[in-house]
């Protein structure tokens, strides 16, 4: 940037400060973006002629994670102590320091699959789906359903797979807890962790 006054921000803008140096006089009109940013699990470098001043980093061990429906079921799963270990777990950590997030679809998904699976009484299942909804949640529009179809199309993802990808970077997820996808692959940004290998 010159020594003029800063810009306004654009899309354009807020795509250069992933990972970058900042500015000081662009706290003043990005500091919520840059702080969601920080959040996430990016480090923001803020500078001054040149020089490192300060770093937004993540105040947490975690970055925001998205959560499949599985990982949720699997903390009802008593068949499945280790695992159900390991949910539980997961959840109380990513509710702790918020940085869980679900959809609307992990939400009904895991609604169907505790209920008619793991023959979960439906009003305590309505009640945990509400406290899963304390997440961040992300809310497809139709772009990100059009976006879906997109990967599944070219990338050979189920569809309901593609959407909780799409959903996970929409939000700001660097990762993704499934057990359906494969560990270790990362796509547009989002890491795929299996939490039970």
């Amino acid at each position: 940037m010159s020594a003029g006054k800063a810009k306004p921000p654009d899309a354009t803008q807020d795509k250069e400060l992933r990972g970058q140096i900042v500015l000081p006089r662009e706290l003043r009109t990005r500091l919520g973006l840059l702080l969601e940013r920080a959040e996430a699990g990016e480090e923001v470098v803020i500078t001054r002629s040149g020089k490192p001043l300060a770093r937004l980093q993540p105040s947490t061990g975690l970055s925001r994670t998205f959560l499949d429906t599985n990982i949720l079921v699997y903390g009802d799963d008593g068949d499945e102590p280790e695992k159900q270990r390991k949910a539980l777990e997961l959840i109380r950590q990513h509710r702790e320091q918020r940085t869980g997030v679900v959809s609307l679809q992990v939400l009904q998904e895991y609604f169907t699959a505790v209920t008619k699976k793991k023959k979960l009484d439906a009003g305590i299942a309505r009640h945990k789906v509400e406290i899963f909804s304390r997440f961040r949640l992300g809310e497809p529009m139709v772009n990100d359903i059009l976006a879906a179809i997109d990967i599944h199309r070219l990338h050979g993802f189920s569809y309901w797979d593609a959407l909780v990808l799409r959903m996970a970077k929409q939000t700001g997820c660097r990762i993704l807890l499934s057990e359906d996808l494969q560990h270790g692959q990362e796509f547009d940004g989002v890491k795929i962790v299996n939490p039970f290998l």
